[in-house]
C-alpha cells in the first residue's frame, strides 16, 4: 500500500484548482477577444475556437510532454512559444479593447452643452460685416432730406451691429465651453495610472496600455503553465509495511526505516525512467533537504556499484 502525507495530498488539490481558475480566466478572455475580432458568426466562432486551443495548449503542453522522448519535448517547446506568442496577443488585444470600452463609460459622464440654440459664428460675422458696411455708408452720407428717418435707419442699424456682437460673444462663449467638456471627456477616456505613467516616462498612453496587456496576459500564461505543471505532478508514493492485529480487528502501521522505502522508491523510478539520479530531481520529488537527497543520490550510486 501507499500513504501520502498531508501536505502531498493538498498540494495538487490547490494546484489544480488554481490551474483550472487561471486557465478558464485566460479562456474567457480568449473567447471575448476572439468575438470582437470576427465579423460574420462564422468567423467569431473560428476566432473563439482557435483562441481557445491556443490556451489550452500553452497551458497543458509542458506538463503533458515532460516524460516525453527528447525529439517529441523539443518539438513541444517550439509549438509551446508559438503558443503562448499567439494566447498573449489575444489576451492584449482584450486587454485594449476593454480598456477603450472603459474610456467609453468613463466619457459618457460628462454631458456636452448643446449648440441647437446658436448659429454658427461664421454665419453670425457675414452678417456682421453686412450691417457694419450698410452703416458706413449711412453715416457718410449727408442728409438732404428725410433727415429724422435717416437718424432712425442709423441707430437701427448700430442696434443691429450691436446684437450681432452680442450674438457672437454667446457663441464664442458657447465653443468655449463646449472644447472645454470636449478636452474633459477625452482626458477621462485615458485610465489613470496609465496617463499618469505615461507623463512620467514619456511614453504615448497608447503604448503604455500595449506593454501592459502584454505583461499581464504574459504572466496570467506563465502561472497557469506552472500550476498545470504541478498539479499533473505524480505524487510521490511512500511504502510502509502493515501487521494484522486479529485481537481488535485493526491494522496496526509499522513503517519500515524510511531511508530504505525512499531508496527503494528512487531505485525504481529511476530505472523506470521517470527520474534521474540528481540531487536536485530527487529534492524535488521527494520534497526534502538538499542533505538528504545527496544522501539517497549516494546509496543509489552504492547500490549500483
Amino acid at each position: 500500500m501507499t500513504a501520502l502525507t498531508s501536505r502531498q495530498r493538498r498540494q495538487p488539490v490547490w494546484a489544480l484548482g488554481l490551474a483550472v481558475a487561471a486557465t478558464g480566466t485566460a479562456l474567457c478572455m480568449s473567447v471575448l477577444a476572439g468575438w470582437q475580432r470576427g465579423g460574420w458568426l462564422a468567423e467569431r466562432l473560428v476566432w473563439v475556437a482557435t483562441g481557445a486551443v491556443l490556451v489550452i495548449g500553452a497551458h497543458l503542453l509542458p506538463a503533458l510532454c515532460r516524460s516525453s522522448p527528447v525529439v517529441v519535448r523539443c518539438i513541444a517547446v517550439l509549438l509551446w512559444a508559438a503558443c503562448m506568442v499567439a494566447a498573449s496577443y489575444g489576451h492584449a488585444t482584450f486587454f485594449l479593447f476593454s480598456q477603450q470600452h472603459a474610456g467609453d463609460v468613463r466619457a459618457e459622464t460628462v454631458s456636452i452643452a448643446g449648440t441647437q440654440a446658436y448659429r454658427s459664428l461664421t454665419s453670425v460675422t457675414a452678417e456682421r460685416v453686412g450691417i457694419v458696411t450698410v452703416l458706413a455708408r449711412a453715416n457718410a452720407s449727408h442728409c438732404t432730406r428725410d433727415c429724422p428717418q435717416q437718424a432712425v435707419r442709423r441707430v437701427s442699424l448700430a442696434a443691429r451691429r450691436d446684437a450681432l456682437d452680442a450674438e457672437a460673444d454667446d457663441i464664442r462663449r458657447q465653443q468655449t465651453l463646449v472644447d472645454r467638456q470636449t478636452a474633459m471627456r477625452e482626458s477621462r477616456r485615458e485610465d489613470p495610472v496609465t496617463s499618469r505613467l505615461a507623463d512620467l516616462f514619456a511614453v504615448p498612453a497608447g503604448r503604455i496600455d500595449l506593454f501592459a496587456g502584454l505583461a499581464f496576459a504574459a504572466v496570467l500564461e506563465g502561472v497557469a503553465c506552472l500550476l498545470w505543471w504541478i498539479a499533473l505532478q505524480a505524487p510521490v508514493p511512500v511504502t510502509a509495511s502493515y501487521a494484522e492485529v486479529t485481537a481488535d480487528s485493526t491494522v496496526v502501521t509499522q513503517p519500515v526505516a524510511p531511508l530504505e522505502t525512499e531508496i527503494t522508491s528512487l531505485i525504481r523510478d529511476i530505472e523506470a525512467g521517470h527520474l534521474r539520479p540528481t540531487v536536485s530531481e530527487i529534492r524535488r520529488r521527494l520534497s526534502c533537504s538538499q542533505a538528504k537527497a545527496a544522501a539517497l543520490r549516494r546509496q543509489f550510486i552504492a547500490s549500483r556499484a
